[in-house]
Formats: C-alpha cells, sequence, structure tokens
C-alpha cells in the first residue's frame, strides 16, 4: 500500500529565482537532511541516496516532465519505488508558492513503523523549509538549468504506478537490488577467502612422512695387502742370494754354540 505526502512552503524570493535552485539537483544535500546525495546521469537521470529514519535508500529516477518556472515531475525506474512532482507558482510582490507531491511505498519493518509515525512527512516539511532558508539567505541561485522535457505532454502528478519498474526491493528493508547484488558479491569473495584461508591451514596441519630409503648392509670390502716381490731374478742373482742366505745360517749355529 502506498503512501503520498503533499507540503508547500511560500518563499520570499522571485520564481525563476526558486525554479533554478531546484534544478540544481546534486547540491540537495547541501539543505535537505534526508537526501545523502544526487547524482545527475543526464538531463532527464538521476541517482539518489537518501537516509530517513534510519533508513538508507538508492533509486534512479526519471524526470517524466519538466517546465521551467512551473513543474518537475518524475518517477523512480530502479530501487525504492517512489514518484511525485514539484510545482512553482508565481504568487506576485516577489514570492513563489512550491508545493511539492510525493507517493512512495513502505518496505520492510523499519520503513512501515516509519510509516505509522509520519517520518517521511515531517521529513519533507522540514526539508522545504531548509530550502526555504537556503533560497532567501542567498538571494540567487547557484545554478540554471532553462531546458525542457515532455513539455505539454499533461503528466500530472506521477503515482508509483508511474514507478512499477522499480518494484521488487520489497522485504529489504530499504536496500535497493543494486545494493543487494554488490552484498552477495561481498559474501562471495568472503566465503572464498575463508574457503582459502581454511586449505592454507589444512596444508600447514597435515605431518609430512618423510620417506627413509632401507639400508642395505653390504659386507665390508677386504683389500689384501700388496707384496712388492721386486722384479724377477736372474739365475746368477738367486744362486748369490742363496749363497748368503746359507751363510747367515751357518753363522747363527756357530754363534749359539759359543753361547753368544
Amino acid at each position: 500500500m502506498s503512501t503520498k505526502v503533499e507540503k508547500q512552503v511560500m518563499v520570499n524570493v522571485p520564481v525563476s529565482t526558486v525554479y533554478n535552485q531546484w534544478t540544481q539537483f546534486e547540491e540537495f544535500p547541501h539543505f535537505m537532511g534526508g537526501v545523502k546525495s544526487v547524482k545527475q546521469l543526464g538531463d532527464n537521470r538521476l541517482e539518489w541516496v537518501a537516509e530517513i529514519g534510519g533508513v538508507r535508500r538508492q533509486w534512479e529516477a526519471r524526470i517524466v516532465e519538466q517546465v521551467p518556472d512551473q513543474k518537475i515531475a518524475w518517477a523512480a525506474t530502479e530501487g525504492a519505488t517512489n514518484a511525485g512532482a514539484v510545482t512553482f507558482e508565481d504568487v506576485g510582490g516577489g514570492q513563489t508558492s512550491v508545493r511539492m507531491t510525493l507517493e512512495y511505498e513502505p518496505e520492510g519493518i523499519l520503513e512501515k513503523v516509519g510509516d505509522k509515525l509520519n517520518v517521511v512527512e515531517k521529513q519533507a516539511e522540514a526539508d522545504l523549509q531548509k530550502f526555504k532558508e537556503f533560497i532567501e539567505a542567498e538571494g540567487y541561485a547557484t545554478g540554471a538549468w532553462r531546458g525542457s522535457i515532455n513539455e505539454g505532454a499533461a503528466t500530472g502528478t506521477p503515482g508509483v504506478e508511474d514507478a512499477a519498474a522499480s518494484r521488487g526491493d520489497s522485504g529489504k528493508a530499504g536496500v535497493s537490488g543494486k545494493v543487494a547484488a554488490a552484498g552477495v558479491g561481498v559474501a562471495a569473495a568472503a566465503a572464498a577467502g575463508v574457503a582459502a584461508a581454511k586449505k592454507d591451514r589444512d596444508d600447514k596441519d597435515t605431518t609430512v612422512t618423510p620417506v627413509v630409503e632401507p639400508v642395505v648392509e653390504t659386507a665390508p670390502v677386504v683389500t689384501e695387502p700388496v707384496v712388492d716381490t721386486g722384479a724377477a731374478l736372474t739365475p746368477e742373482e738367486i744362486a748369490a742370494k742363496s749363497d748368503r742366505v746359507r751363510e747367515d745360517i751357518e753363522d747363527d749355529g756357530r754363534n749359539r754354540g759359543a753361547g753368544i
């Protein structure tokens, strides 16, 4: 079930100045407490991030009609389901009536509770007042875009049915489909990191049994001493050597007989 909010404020500044300032969407965070950022993606496309009642919302919106000094109407095409219009009326005397109409679908428990407490309605009223104070203090617009979008199309005030393409976030408590997809990616990366860490830990904890080659005992190799026998002797040398040996034996016998 959708909720519609309508708020109006009287600004003591000429209509062209008020309108010109409102076209500077990227400056909305300076004077709108619920708006965190606005990125202009094109003449008729905007990316919004808002936080109201502790719930952060993100969406893309398409400007479906824009008439200088009269009207800006939009409808979300992705993310939070919402649509609406802001009209500007010159009431004379340098004053401008600014009326904002917003329709949205609360999604998730927090938004539904906030909806019951009129959190969005109060935030819209506070933001319009801050815009009034901002432009009256400056007295001039910080910029302007005077182009037209679908002028003469008579689109009226867009409602949530015009933002049907953004539906599908129900139950995510303010998390857009794009953010949810990013969350899945982070979760997948975290899971991969845990798996890698586990594998690394398992590898470190594994006991490695060294491979010991069997020892084969072999009998020691005994090397026979090498006896130097000298060169081959001639017959004469053999006879001479025999005579010396015989003489040594005889001398040894005489010595023993003498008691030496």
